[in-house]
């Protein structure tokens, strides 16, 4: 069964760190574009970083730029999101999710989500 399942989200205050962790099963990490994905309470879901299938170049929607950092681990087939300096802004709910491909465009789809964890930014 193809599954994504996240973890590591929780409360943080601002200017604090958290990492949060993706383990794929079902499927091979490495052969797909990854990312990660956020929705805030009222907005719509958006793109926040992902890897492509060679996962060389890391994409990152500007306003995580410098801050977030995306990664992969193939043999624990498992993403990261390493997110430092967070702010109140950043509050969501995190989705690991393979999009068809990275960096996302107007013909892009998700093949498979996460269930999403949540990440509080506050003081």
């Amino acid at each position: 069964q193809v599954q994504l399942v996240e973890s590591g989200g929780g409360l943080v205050q601002p200017g604090g760190s958290l990492r949060l962790s993706c383990a794929a099963s079902g499927f091979t990490l490495g052969n797909y574009a990854i990312g990660w994905f956020r929705q805030a309470p009222g907005k719509e879901r958006e793109g926040v970083s992902c890897l492509s299938r060679g996962g060389v170049i890391p994409y990152y929607r500007d306003s995580v730029k410098g801050r977030f950092t995306i990664s992969r681990d193939n043999a624990k087939n498992t993403v990261y999101l390493q997110m430092n300096n967070l702010k109140p802004e950043d509050t969501a709910v995190y989705y690991c999710a393979r999009p068809s491909r990275c960096p996302l465009g107007p013909t892009s789809y998700v093949e498979v989500w996460g269930q999403g964890t949540l990440v509080t930014v506050s003081s």
